[in-house]
């Protein structure tokens, strides 16, 4: 139940960020990206799998994060 609620919130992080790209193209195209992500997961159901994919989720929405901040500097 709390994985859950992990995935929940990188999920919501991660479309908040995909928000913030200029081009509706790539927007659209890291939205479907996304969902396909957590649609092709969502059943997984070992624990160090989970971590680690949550892990690999917060990786790439700092680095999203990051490339989104220099590309409005």
């Amino acid at each position: 139940f709390l994985r859950r609620e992990q995935v929940l919130q990188l999920y919501r992080k991660i479309l908040r960020a995909i928000r913030d790209v200029p081009a509706e193209a790539d927007r659209r195209y890291l939205k479907d990206w996304a969902r396909e992500e957590f649609r092709r997961n969502k059943d997984a159901t070992e624990e160090d799998a989970i971590r680690m994919m949550i892990t690999q989720g917060n990786m790439q929405l700092q680095e999203l994060q990051r490339t989104l901040k220099l590309a409005k500097s």
